[in-house]
């Protein structure tokens, strides 16, 4: 019996036992199922009667957990994994649906205001919305596809932020500070603060504000000089000296009013803004088979600084009108979403001309036979999209018998990457070089539109048997162009010496698809007890296809497809009279057609269909109460692969091979006990360990990368463990936590050698050990 055939053993039965011997759950939710109440399926319900698989995370346990991007969910919501190496550049995926390639397969939602491009052509899949949690009512979280209330890229599901209400019933207002202390790294703070003001029995103001600050843990030591092309005895450009290279800031605010003349008539609007900037990337040179650090520690050779500046910014109008027997809901928004990054580039061959782009730069641009002026690289990108999107929703009333939604939904968008140009530079800044032009300028640019009409309904059977089911048609209308413009030194391209440097431009419009999916889902449900049901479900998600970006006459695709998923969903919800222990279960097979992948068709690089996969796997949550204690256990079990083989030069994927970063395992058991201190003060303790198991990294990543059979590279598995303890008295709370206090270097991101000096692999890890003290109260 091989490693992973032992592992396969654990089966479904004995994760299921094992979470009822256990009697717990992943995230802390502080209620039985039935007092839960959740919009999952656009409007407000019981989680217990809802017949798909949703976790939710409310905002006073995320906020207790100090848990405020997805690095900080993924130990908390079954069957998410995530790979990243830049704060807000994070690819995320449940269930196991991920294969790389540049469109997402999750829906990001801040309340009901879609969020980031639905097109392949601006980065989607890495450029999720990593919104803080601070001041959120509670994390949604919709597992398989979304397809028929959500639309497009919901293939995996859907994470949504559901914020805080300003409310008319009465002020309220509160502040808190924390001082953090990371291993090997800078130390950091954040600050938080909320206030509601309600102004009149009408209308209300509710507003709130985030800081943090992280210290870095990576560093760069003036290693890997890079020599003159002309003479290697003199050296052009070594690695920065720096410590606290990684180190970042996020910051943000949310404003909203309420006004609500009568209990019949509401409207909200909110204005959300969040930015995180990073010095640097955090990935680290390693080994690239056994993943060892290179260089004795989190060293990363960096010649120039890395940047990433990320903005988001969300403006909605709620409208809530029940015009008697129907209600009608309407929400208009706008986003925007930006990131600006530089890259080093100094020390690889970005251009292709056999030596690196710093050494082209100072042969191009010194005396000629001379270094006399030496001078570096970086490559600069600036990804944005601008998104309108409009719904109307009738919304049925309550009813014992038949409860159904009718909607409509449009959405404009434009993005682009403008530009992506390589920058000559002065060695060790990130200043561009006076009388340098840029060698290359890219410029892409696309559109997204789309119309869809939605519906579905609840047929109350009988008192105990409920028929859900819904269907979605949509039209997406996409377009792109791009222009490029490249510009050498002319004795490059066969010109003499003092030669104007040759210019070259082109470009290409009118890049153009189109398509209408339909997609629909179908869930009996059946109550045994007031305390126990069973569902299943069938559902269908797609991801949006769209134009590829080639010359005309391009003997290749002009357009790829959407990919398809159908989901078969089976799972139990039960628990006690009484609500101490609840538990929830689901089991699920994946069937996943016409894969997007990035494959090489006749020398053109291009997004296209091909190959099938499956994921089939089990989630489970449970809790059980006594007094004060709480105790939890959460889990999921991903088995999921290939079952056709891909392009073997650029995806290099095989029958069989397990889908990239999603662990077969993941296991969090935590516990939180109260107690009355003394007088009005309550005293807390509590914890959780958290398992992640190994993951493979890309399909083309393997141990002999000149034999496709080899073994892939995995990153091994890690276990967390956080620990807090607090004290809430009057309006004061005090509390101690501790994350990853075995400070574990779980890996979040691998990245293939060809970026790095000295054949080099890079890994990104979770945060070391962080130790914190936080300072709050309430007015």
């Amino acid at each position: 019996m091989n490693e992973r055939t032992g592992r396969n053993a654990l089966t479904i039965a004995s994760a299921v036992a094992l979470a009822l011997a256990a009697a717990a759950a992943a995230a802390e939710t502080a209620a039985p199922l039935g007092e839960v109440f959740v919009t999952a399926q656009k409007r407000a319900e019981s989680l217990a009667d809802i017949p798909m698989s949703v976790s939710v995370l409310p905002g006073d346990a995320l906020e207790r957990q100090q848990a405020t991007s997805f690095e900080d969910l993924a130990s908390l919501i079954p069957g998410l994994s995530f790979n990243s190496s830049t704060p807000g550049v994070t690819r995320i995926a449940m269930r196991g649906i991920n294969t790389g390639g540049v469109a997402s397969t999750i829906g990001i939602y801040v309340d009901d205001v879609p969020f980031g491009s639905s097109s392949g052509l601006a980065n989607g899949a890495i450029l999720s919305g990593d919104f803080d949690t601070f001041d959120m009512a509670r994390v949604e979280v919709l597992r398989g596809p979304q397809g028929t209330l959500y639309g497009a890229s919901s293939l995996g599901g859907v994470i949504k932020y559901v914020t805080n209400k300003p409310s008319t019933d009465g002020f309220e207002g509160r502040v808190q500070a924390a001082f953090e202390d990371t291993s090997g790294a800078g130390s950091g703070w954040n600050a938080t603060g909320m206030v509601n003001l309600p102004v009149s029995d009408a209308f209300a103001i509710r507003a709130s504000g985030f800081f943090r600050s992280n210290g870095g843990y990576t560093k760069s030591i003036g290693n890997n000089p890079i020599p003159a092309a002309q003479d290697p005895s003199v050296t052009i450009a070594s690695t920065r000296v720096q410590n606290e290279l990684n180190a970042s800031e996020s910051s943000g605010g949310r404003v909203a009013a309420l006004i609500a003349p009568s209990e019949r008539f509401s409207l909200e609007l909110a204005v959300q803004a969040q930015n995180i900037q990073s010095d640097n990337a955090s990935a680290f040179e390693v080994d690239p088979v056994t993943l060892q650090p290179v260089y004795g520690g989190r060293v990363a050779s960096r010649y120039q600084e890395e940047p990433t500046d990320i903005d988001y910014r969300v403006y909605s109008a709620t409208l809530n009108w029940d015009l008697g027997g129907v209600t009608l809901e309407s929400v208009t928004s706008y986003s925007e979403f930006s990131e600006d990054l530089e890259r080093d580039i100094a020390g690889i061959d970005g251009l292709g001309l056999g030596v690196t782009t710093a050494q082209f730069y100072t042969l191009g641009y010194s005396t000629l036979g001379t270094t006399d002026r030496p001078l570096s690289a970086i490559l600069s990108q600036t990804t944005a999209t601008d998104k309108f999107s409009q719904e109307f929703r009738l919304v049925s009333p309550e009813s014992d018998r038949f409860e159904w939604l009718l909607g409509a939904y449009y959405t404009d968008e434009d993005s682009g990457i403008n530009p992506q140009r390589f920058v000559a530079v002065e060695p060790g800044t990130n200043r561009p070089a006076a009388d340098v032009p840029f060698v290359a300028d890219v410029f892409l640019n696309s559109t997204y539109e789309e119309i869809a009409l939605f519906g579905n309904a609840t047929w109350h059977v009988t008192d105990r048997f409920d028929l859900s089911f819904g269907a979605r048609w949509s039209e997406n209308d996409q377009d792109a162009d791009q222009f490029q413009r490249i510009e050498l030194p002319a004795f490059l391209v066969g010109g003499a010496p003092g030669d104007p440097n040759v210019v070259l431009e082109g470009g290409f419009d009118n890049l153009r698809s189109s398509e209408s999916p339909v997609t629909w889902s179908f869930s009996p449900r059946y109550e045994f007890s007031d305390t126990t049901s069973a569902y299943l479900r069938v559902a269908t998600g797609f991801r949006p296809g769209g134009p590829n970006v080639l010359p005309p006459g391009a003997d290749a695709p002009a357009t790829y497809d959407s990919d398809e998923l159908t989901n078969y969903e089976i799972g139990l919800r039960t628990g006690n009279s009484s609500g101490s222990f609840t538990l929830d279960v689901a089991a699920y097979f994946l069937d996943w057609e016409d894969i997007q992948l990035f494959q090489v068709i006749n020398d053109f690089g291009v997004n296209a269909n091909g190959g099938t996969a499956e994921s089939k796997g089990l989630e489970f949550t449970a809790t059980t109460r006594s007094g004060g204690l709480t105790l939890s256990l959460s889990g999921a079990y991903t088995d999921a692969q290939l079952t056709e083989d891909t392009d073997p030069i650029l995806v290099g994927g095989f029958d069989g091979d397990a889908l990239p970063f999603v662990p077969e395992w993941t296991l969090t058991l935590g516990g939180d006990y109260e107690w009355n201190a003394f007088g009005d003060a309550t005293a807390y303790v509590g914890g959780q360990v958290a398992y992640t198991g190994e993951r493979p990294v890309g399909f083309s990543d393997r141990v002999d990368p000149l034999d496709p059979t080899s073994a892939r590279i995995e990153a091994d598995a890690y276990t967390t463990v956080d620990l807090r303890t607090g004290i809430l008295w009057d309006n004061w709370s005090l509390e101690l936590y501790g994350r990853n206090l075995t400070d574990e270097d779980g890996i979040t991101d691998y990245l293939s050698p060809g970026t790095f000096p000295a054949g080099a692999a890079a890994i990104s890890i979770i945060r070391p050990r962080t130790i914190g003290l936080s300072l709050g109260v309430r007015f």
